[in-house]
């Protein structure tokens, strides 16, 4: 069966990008942003960048462009014969189901807080009427499933267009709706009275507020918080290698998804502080600061219903497009596998995936009473869990020395494709002491990982 091609360059960076931009960006960035420091905890996390998510994401394209499959079968095309690194395919496959139950839940909830700003449901609210109505909103099972319902149809509905059709088209016009709406919000909250203080707050560093917490924990947040925003070690991103040409080298392509990534979240930041300052709120109010204070905030200030809906509207598509590419790669994912027609695994994953995603909707009402992790916890964070504290790190692991080692695909091999075509090539000089770092950063973050969720008082 011939592989489809994305239609233009730019169509194929904008929907990996939308895979990258997600809620981490703007839900879980600017709040880390704030409890560590502002700028100084910026530069630390752009060290990361550097050091994990350029690399790996270089790697997970170039796998994925030389073998021309998903995760479900480029190990298969690749390695040497009598070797084993194709098992990686049976968690990654798992991983990328696991992420979506949980996730197309949340995507949920953005879809339902973006309705209620745009119809001024938040309008003469405080924080606790704000809060009843997103306890309202988590309690309600029948609600919750709708939208998740819909969420699901839609994106696989999209992704039944094809890559060119569906998922290039619609990505194109929400990644970019996504950074125009972003850029609109951020010059009305520039102008808003106080919100120099909180330009101020982000753009200086405050080390003394970084080392606060000790020097291991903001070290710890922004190497996971850059692990993590683009999702590597399931081939999310890199199964959209798979479908370009050789025409462009992968090291420029990478640098682009990482840089506009990294974009967004600091848009993100650079909306929230100023916003948060001037209506004296701090920013650092953890997980809650998107769905409980920002629409406080919103509503307090004037035109906020409208500014409000759009960034809203912005978190949307940065959901959305998290969704929908996660579904190309899960739908590619089952026509690799499977041999089957790509409509024919639509329909099936639209059934799988709404099943699939009810225990953690349920986790919130009717089954409640699961606590994984203790007391406060839900079905949810284990999902999480499995995803991101194991099936990341040990993804990236094997797509790290599949690369590099002599009994998988190979430096050479690896540094071929990697090089082939116009534009960037890899900087191999600089990767030969990365290579020695990479693996140890990857076990501290699976270790780290650990130590938060069992460990920690």
């Amino acid at each position: 069966m011939k592989r489809e091609r994305f239609s233009t360059r730019i169509g194929f960076v904008l929907t990996s990008v939308g895979c990258a931009i997600g809620l981490g960006n703007i839900w879980r960035f600017p709040y880390i942003v704030g409890q560590y420091g502002g700028a100084a905890f910026v530069l630390i996390y752009l060290l990361f960048l550097a050091l994990l998510g350029f690399p790996m994401i270089t790697m997970e394209l170039a796998v994925h462009r030389a073998s021309r499959k998903s995760v479900t079968k480029s190990f298969d095309f690749l390695e040497p014969p009598g070797t084993k690194w194709h098992l990686i395919k049976y968690p990654a496959f798992a991983g990328n189901y696991l992420f979506q139950m949980f996730y197309t839940t949340v995507a949920g909830w953005v879809l339902i807080f973006a309705v209620y700003m745009m119809c001024g449901r938040f309008e003469g609210k405080d924080l606790g009427q704000i809060q009843v109505i997103y306890k309202d909103m988590m309690i309600n099972p029948v609600q919750m499933s709708l939208v998740t319902v819909f969420v699901i149809v839609i994106s696989f509905l999209i992704c039944g267009a094809g890559i060119r059709k569906g998922v290039e088209k619609f990505c194109t016009l929400i990644t970019g709706g996504l950074f125009i709406l972003m850029f609109v919000v951020l010059v009305y909250v520039w102008t808003l009275p106080g919100a120099a203080e909180g330009i101020r707050f982000y753009f200086m560093p405050d080390f003394e507020r970084l080392t606060a917490h000790g020097i291991w924990e903001p070290l710890n947040a922004a190497m996971t918080q850059a692990f993590y925003t683009l999702g590597i070690g399931m081939g999310s991103i890199g199964v959209f290698g798979s479908y370009i040409g050789k025409e462009k080298s992968l090291a420029g392509e990478a640098l682009t998804i990482v840089a506009l990534d990294t974009l967004a979240a600091l848009l993100a930041g650079a909306i929230i502080f100023p916003a948060c300052f001037s209506n004296n709120i701090q920013p650092d109010s953890g997980p809650s600061l998107v769905f409980l204070t920002l629409p406080g905030v919103f509503a307090s200030m004037p035109g906020g219903r409208l500014i409000g809906s759009f960034f809203f509207t912005a978190v949307l598509f940065a959901a959305l497009s998290t969704v929908i590419t996660a579904f190309a790669n899960i739908v590619s994912m089952a026509v690799d596998l499977w041999n089957c027609e790509a409509k024919r695994a639509v329909w099936g994953n639209i059934i799988a995936m709404i099943v699939l995603s009810m225990p953690c909707i349920l986790g919130f009402t009717l089954w409640k009473g699961v606590k994984p992790f203790g007391e406060g916890s839900t079905i949810m964070d284990l999902e999480d869990f499995i995803v991101t504290n194991n099936i990341l790190p040990f993804g990236s692991m094997v797509y790290f020395w599949f690369c590099v080692s002599k009994r998988g695909w190979g430096w050479d091999q690896f540094l071929r494709e990697a090089d082939t075509g116009s534009g960037m090539r890899f900087p191999k000089r600089i990767f030969s002491i990365l290579k020695y770092i990479i693996p140890v950063l990857i076990t501290v973050s699976f270790l780290a990982g650990y130590y938060s969720k069992f460990f920690k008082v």
